[in-house]
């Protein structure tokens, strides 16, 4: 247990961060499990619609640290191929 005041202030700031990064973490994968819901409904037009979004949560993902650049590439790529299957 921290004794120094500034250290448990620190802890915290670190365990209300990591609650946030998780809660995000989960936010993303379900935004990417929905798009694969709606390839296996052949929906293309819910399945462009959840990729946008999924888009926009992993360039956030980037942003905010929690991903590396070509993980998020690498997703992206993976979900467009799929949803581009399509008719």
């Amino acid at each position: 247990m921290a004794q120094i005041k500034s250290q448990m202030k620190r802890n915290l700031t670190n365990e209300k961060r990591r609650a946030a990064n998780s809660a995000f973490k989960t936010s993303l994968r379900t935004a990417m499990k929905t798009v694969e819901q709606a390839i296996a409904n052949n929906d293309k037009a819910a399945a462009v619609a959840a990729l946008n979004l999924a888009y926009k949560k992993l360039d956030k993902s980037v942003a905010k640290n929690l991903h590396h650049k070509n993980f998020a590439s690498r997703e992206k790529a993976r979900l467009a191929e799929k949803v581009n299957t399509l008719k």
